[in-house]
């Protein structure tokens, strides 16, 4: 039996959706930015054709304008012009971020046949957390999982007079994870604290 169009369409339709919630939206600042440079596009052709017409400026001066910015920096002191210059670096720097880096969200995938499963960090982070517990045998308290785009770091505290074995540990974790089939896969790294807790 072939394929009905629907079936051919879905992997690629549910490879989109998990994209998207994997990575951050660039609508907002793409739009924001979009609707800065139409203002300012506005203005200036406003300007310009009532400067055709010989009638006076409404806003700004554009030929005034223009004439401040070639006499710089003659005029304006050196502190506001650094300030200014700086605010400027700094503001295109982040759209350059922002149209460059990935801005993938701390999110995970499951590999599933059926659906498009995505998980929270936090989400798998109290999983390994859990387990690295019961594989170190210490309280929750004791134990603190951080979970990055790539990398998984647990940090043990462990019982005054019990010692912790951190590769057991992190072979449960790393089992942990491929259990839950995670993608991509983190690096692990266990972190025992030198000292340790008292009566728990």
């Amino acid at each position: 039996m072939s394929p009905t169009p629907l079936d051919r369409s879905a992997p690629a339709s549910t490879a989109r959706l998990v994209r998207r919630e994997l990575h951050a939206s660039r609508a907002v600042p793409s739009v924001l930015t979009a609707i800065l440079l139409i203002i300012v596009c506005l203005v200036l052709l406003f300007e310009a054709a009532l400067k055709a017409l010989g009638d006076n400026p409404f806003l700004v001066d554009v030929e005034a304008v223009a004439a401040w910015i070639g006499a710089l920096p003659s005029g304006v002191p050196a502190s506001l012009l650094g300030t200014g210059s700086f605010l400027l670096l700094v503001l295109g720097v982040l759209l350059l971020l922002l149209a460059l880096l990935p801005g993938r969200r701390a999110r995970y995938t499951i590999p599933n046949e059926r659906a498009a499963v995505v998980v929270d960090a936090e989400v798998v982070a109290s999983s390994l957390a859990r387990r690295a517990r019961a594989e170190a045998g210490v309280a929750p308290e004791q134990v603190l999982v951080t979970v990055g785009r790539s990398s998984v770091t647990v940090q043990i505290r462990p019982t005054s007079g019990i010692p912790v074995d951190a590769e057991a540990v992190r072979a449960a974790v790393a089992d942990d994870l491929r259990r839950s089939s995670v993608e991509p896969e983190p690096r692990i790294t266990v972190v025992v604290a030198e000292s340790g807790v008292i009566g728990q």
